[in-house]
């Protein structure tokens, strides 16, 4: 019966990340060690709801030292995912789930954990991968798209590598690539990089006249001279389409799959 279940939509976005052991040398299979999400509205981007919990493997043996040093909480009396299980399924099911590479492993870790209680695991409507949405839209620009690569790029600290301020730093680290993304797509092309910034900010001879900030941004140098007038003036600039918000222009081209 759980099986042939439909999944309720809910409205909220709900980005979460696991922490687990390494795979076991037999079966390949991980335990999760932590679970963290953050319930997000997805027409403010504020956060509205969060959960987290350590969670005591079978096996204490694979917990790391380093996992362990970590955590304010002792593993070893911390909760079963058995005992858990309800409360991620509450916050998971039905909603869209977001998360950087979670296609590829939180996902699976989610529902290898469920299915070795023996219970139907959460579905998502959708799945936003951020690793694919930055891959796609913002490229290599900030290296190896690791995290803790794009949490340096963006000035955002350190990635603790804990569940919960993981999550946080995802909806950060994509808010600010969607922004940097909506000025690109609205200034002419390459003024924020430093090439471009140097062209604009460098001296000029006495006899020309310094572009006001907004010529600047509405008009591109190929077209400047060909939208002056006889006296030297700007014509104004034709209405161009109102740019689209920019978390939601970046999650146009996220690849997200629907359910």
């Amino acid at each position: 019966m759980n099986n042939m279940r439909t999944t309720m939509r809910r409205p909220e976005m709900v980005f979460f990340d696991v922490e687990t052991t390494a795979a076991s040398a037999d079966e390949g299979q991980r335990s999760v060690l932590e679970f963290g999400a953050i319930v997000v509205c997805p027409r403010r981007l504020v956060e509205v709801d969060s959960y987290h919990t350590v969670i005591r493997p079978g096996d204490m043996s694979a917990v790391s030292k380093r996992f362990a040093a970590m955590v304010d909480v002792d593993v070893a009396s911390a909760p079963s995912f058995d005992q858990v299980a309800e409360r991620i399924f509450g916050v998971l099911d039905g909603r869209v789930w977001a998360g950087h590479n979670i296609q590829r492993f939180d996902c699976h870790r989610i529902r290898e954990a469920f299915a070795a209680i023996g219970r139907a695991a959460p579905e998502p409507v959708a799945i936003v991968d951020s690793l694919n949405v930055l891959a796609h839209d913002f490229g290599r620009r900030a290296g190896d798209l690791k995290m803790a690569t794009l949490a340096s790029y963006f000035g955002i600290g350190k990635q603790s590598h804990r569940s919960l301020d993981d999550a946080r730093m995802n909806l950060e680290v994509l808010k600010r690539c969607a922004t940097l993304l909506l000025l690109e797509s609205t200034l002419p092309p390459g003024m924020l990089h430093s090439s471009a910034a140097g062209a604009i900010t460098r001296k000029r001879s006495n006899h020309q006249e310094e572009p006001s900030s907004s010529s600047l941004v509405n008009v591109t140098p190929s077209k400047r001279k060909q939208r002056q007038g006889s006296g030297g003036k700007i014509r104004p600039k034709a209405a161009t389409t109102t740019p689209k918000p920019c978390f939601h222009m970046i999650l146009r081209h996220s690849r997200t799959i629907l359910r």
